[in-house]
């Protein structure tokens, strides 16, 4: 029997082509092919003469040299130390380079190295500051610490300040050590009034009357009264400035969480009033443009230099004493019962208003920051023992 394919030939070249015969369009592929392959060698021979991808790179390599790294002859490297020394307080400055100066004095006297930063070193450091006569407290030693961090920072290193070296000895300093804060002695605005009448009527006089009531009315700390200036722009150096109106004095301060604006009111006698204390200061002093709060040299000779922060502090203590307050102690605890941070508490605890009145005025971000300064106002005022029946 023969099969369909071979009876049927037309079957069979639809279904099966014989060996012999070739597809219909292989020529046709072939050719394709062939042109293809014409095409691309011809332009890989057009390409030749172009150079490498990594030759390119290289070349651009040698053209464009490397930026030098800044030199301390270079004016935009002085005018950012500026910018870096202005981004803290004088004051926190001064501490942070004493507390570098003590750390290296004690590496001095230890035989032992302060850079680079070593964990172990700084823990030994503070274990010898805490067993020391007079021992420093805790708030101290963490400021140190804080100072240390610091200057290493500046100094291209890192202190890890989580290493165990440093948190179990500090740990241990707290739990042996810890005592609650010293908090310096609130002046209320009768002190305020005893002290103003202590101060002469020249020029310093009525300087000093005019930072003490501006100081207290305000709540400002001594680095926020000394940088007033008497108007925006005026100082490179100048935290704030102060405008009066005819219902008060508008104080604008650039703080720590930015700026804020502090509202002093009038007083109700014009002996009292901050208001018309700055004015009397401002007119017969000459003040204005720059600085407010000056330095005198002499008796009548207002400078240009604006007033260090110390000096609130010592006219704190200085006016306090004339006074007489605290006559009670001697003369060494008197003076270390008042300070500049005075006039601040004294505020809190003498305004009989909302908390979150006083709050505002002090530029506090919580009431319970708030509520540490009110040392006197509510002490005892809620009697919880006899409210619970006893």
């Amino acid at each position: 029997m023969t099969s369909d394919n071979e009876q049927n030939p037309r079957r069979r070249g639809l279904d099966q082509p014989a060996a012999s015969e070739a597809p219909a369009d292989s020529e046709s592929v072939a050719s394709e092919d062939e042109a293809f392959a014409l095409k691309s060698r011809k332009a890989a021979k057009d390409n030749s003469d172009l150079p490498d991808i990594v030759d390119l790179v290289l070349a651009m390599d040698e053209e464009s040299p490397s930026p030098s790294p800044p030199t301390s002859g270079d004016p935009l490297v002085e005018t950012a130390r500026n910018y870096a020394r202005a981004a803290r307080s004088e004051a926190t400055q001064r501490a942070y380079a004493a507390d570098w100066r003590h750390f290296a004095s004690w590496c001095r006297r230890s035989g032992y190295s302060p850079l680079p930063a070593d964990p172990r070193v700084v823990g030994l450091y503070l274990s010898a500051c805490a067993s020391s006569n007079p021992r420093p407290t805790v708030s101290t030693l963490e400021r140190r610490l804080s100072g240390l961090s610091q200057s290493y920072s500046q100094r291209g290193d890192r202190l890890d300040r989580k290493d165990p070296h440093i948190t179990e000895v500090f740990a241990g300093i707290r739990r042996r050590h810890g005592r609650p804060p010293v908090q310096k002695e609130a002046l209320l605005a009768e002190d305020i009034l005893t002290m103003i009448e202590t101060l002469s009527n020249d020029l310093r006089g009525l300087r000093d009357r005019a930072i003490l009531l501006v100081g207290f009315a305000g709540g400002l700390r001594r680095s926020e009264i000394v940088g007033l200036d008497t108007g925006p722009d005026q100082t490179e150096d100048g935290s704030g400035w102060v405008e009066i109106f005819d219902k008060g004095a508008l104080i604008t301060l650039r703080g720590k969480t930015g700026w804020r604006e502090v509202e002093i009111g009038r007083g109700s006698a014009d002996r009292s009033c901050p208001v018309e204390a700055l004015k009397t200061w401002m007119r017969l002093g000459r003040i204005a443009h720059g600085p407010l709060f000056r330095r005198i040299r002499g008796q009548s000779a207002v400078e240009e230099s604006r007033l260090n922060d110390r000096h609130i502090a010592r006219l704190v203590k200085r006016a306090a004493f004339d006074a007489g307050l605290r006559a009670d102690l001697p003369e060494k605890e008197r003076e270390k019962l008042f300070s500049g941070h005075s006039l601040r508490a004294g505020l809190a605890s003498s305004a009989e208003v909302d908390e979150r009145f006083v709050q505002k005025q002090l530029g506090h971000t919580s009431a319970e920051m708030t509520r540490r300064y009110q040392r006197r106002r509510d002490r005892f005022r809620v009697n919880l023992t006899r409210a619970s029946g006893l």
